[in-house]
């Protein structure tokens, strides 16, 4: 099969955008993340799929991190995270009861390790909730590559 096509395919489901971090000896990092998922609420369970090539990934393994769900303005964070720094953060860090998390997302969830499973070129990240808030507005979305509004209504 054609990798490029199975990601195209893969892209016409619409996700939000997140960034996951954790702090280090070396400090707080982060990466930007669409592969993100509710997993069960009894546990508290969320998981994380991250790229098996991503530098970040050595630093999630068995330690505590957050997921960072990004506001539709937040579009700068999700670049600068994704690889394309910019010299000036668009962002500012907060003290979390586990790590260091972004300061005014949509909505932070804060994890303790739970499991970890080889997900071929991922690896899959499962993480306890211990802390979570959340806000109004609207969220980053991301579609077919490109990042997108999401719409919401009032029923």
């Amino acid at each position: 099969m054609d990798g490029r096509e199975i990601r195209n395919c893969m892209g016409r489901f619409a996700t939000g955008v997140t960034i996951v971090t954790c702090d280090t000896e070396e400090g707080t990092h982060g990466l930007t993340a669409n592969s993100f998922t509710s997993v069960s609420l009894d546990p508290p369970l969320v998981l994380v799929s991250v790229d098996k090539k991503t530098k970040a990934l050595k630093r999630l393994k068995k330690n505590c991190f957050t997921v960072n769900i990004l506001r539709e303005e937040q579009q700068d964070v999700a670049m600068h995270f994704a690889g394309r720094p910019l010299a000036v953060p668009p962002f500012d860090w907060e003290e979390g009861t586990l790590c260091n998390r972004l300061k005014d997302t949509l909505a932070y969830i804060e994890c303790e390790p739970w499991a970890e499973y080889d997900g071929g070129d991922h690896i899959l990240y499962v993480g306890k909730v211990q802390d979570f808030k959340y806000n109004e507005g609207n969220p980053l979305g991301y579609y077919c590559g490109k990042f997108s509004a999401v719409v919401t209504k009032s029923v």
